[in-house]
């Protein structure tokens, strides 16, 4: 059995989350109390309090989310003797990208949450609210080349591209409001269903260049060391523990697509993975490492029995 940790984006945020795992250990209250120290903010009682509209604001999702998994993989390695390195592979999507480099121990837990606030401000900073949107097209037709298709026809009166492969049947595309909402006609034309995403920017496209600016600058001054598990990266699909080519990948990955399917199936055809485990809030990831790759077990690690299962099924 080779083993693959993945660690969850935006949207898998919820109140509440991660509750339990503190109340049950103290490696999980640590992470909490260390990402509000390093902010300077109580984002844990936002995370268990509320209100849900703020929580949602990226900048405040980006770190609670990565603070729920971090709480994960900390508890993992602490109280039931699993490393990070009983993992061939680490992978996340997006702003899981950096949960998966802080678990694995190349960037520090108190900077990773420093500079996910500033990726989130960052993000919002650079498209006026309103001015950008995304949607998700699905349906068993959706393929990247639809979305491409589709994205192309937006593209005629403004940014429009592909943001994020998720897998067959579920593709998403990002740009300004006038150019997605040609691309989601189109591609109800090719047979598609268009889903407008409730988001706050446009991600993973050209307009998010002055965020991947500010992003440059902020990880060019942190400390960045090579990784105790490879990371298959978003925007190559490939494995990588050369902290350069980290810093590189994550600035280029503010505007570049999510190559989400395509770094599953890698892992399973060519890096051999038979089981994941998704290492925080939700279960997304899980659905859709079902959907790439049915022979493969998928594991959602959210809950104190969660863990102990998981640990005693190594």
């Amino acid at each position: 059995m080779s083993l693959a940790f993945l660690f969850p984006g935006q949207g898998s945020q919820s109140i509440g989350m991660g509750a339990d795992l503190a109340e049950a250990f103290a490696a999980a209250r640590e992470v909490f109390q260390e990402v509000d120290d390093a902010l300077g903010q109580k984002l844990s009682k936002l995370m268990r309090e509320g209100p849900e509209d703020e929580l949602t604001l990226t900048e405040n999702a980006q770190p609670a989310l990565m603070a729920v998994s971090l709480a994960v993989t900390r508890t993992l390695e602490r109280e039931f003797g699993v490393a990070i390195e009983r993992a061939a592979f680490v992978a996340g999507h997006s702003l899981g990208e950096y949960s998966a480099l802080a678990a694995a121990g190349a960037i520090s837990l108190a900077d990773t949450a420093r500079l996910l606030k500033l990726r989130g401000q960052a993000m919002q900073r650079a498209v006026p609210v309103g001015a950008g949107a995304m949607a998700s097209l699905i349906g068993p037709k959706t393929d990247v080349a639809l979305a491409e298709e589709a994205a192309a026809a937006g593209a005629a009166v403004g940014v429009c591209v592909v943001a994020n492969d998720n897998n067959q049947g579920n593709v998403v595309i990002s740009g300004d409001k006038v150019a997605v909402d040609v691309a989601i006609e189109k591609a109800k034309t090719l047979g598609a269903r268009a889903i407008p995403l409730n988001v706050s920017a446009p991600f993973h496209c050209p307009l998010m260049q002055p965020a991947a600016d500010e992003m440059a600058e902020a990880l060019g001054r942190a400390t960045i060391i090579a990784p105790r598990a490879p990371l298959v990266a978003n925007i190559t699909a490939r494995p990588t523990h050369d902290a350069d080519e980290i810093r590189r990948l994550l600035v280029e990955q503010v505007t570049g697509r999510v190559r989400w399917r395509e770094s599953m199936l890698w892992l399973t055809s060519q890096g051999g993975v038979t089981r994941f485990a998704e290492a925080g809030a939700g279960k997304v990831l899980s659905g859709m490492a079902k959907r790439i790759a049915p022979d493969a077990e998928a594991t959602p690690l959210n809950t104190p029995a969660d863990l102990d299962a998981f640990a005693k099924s190594l």
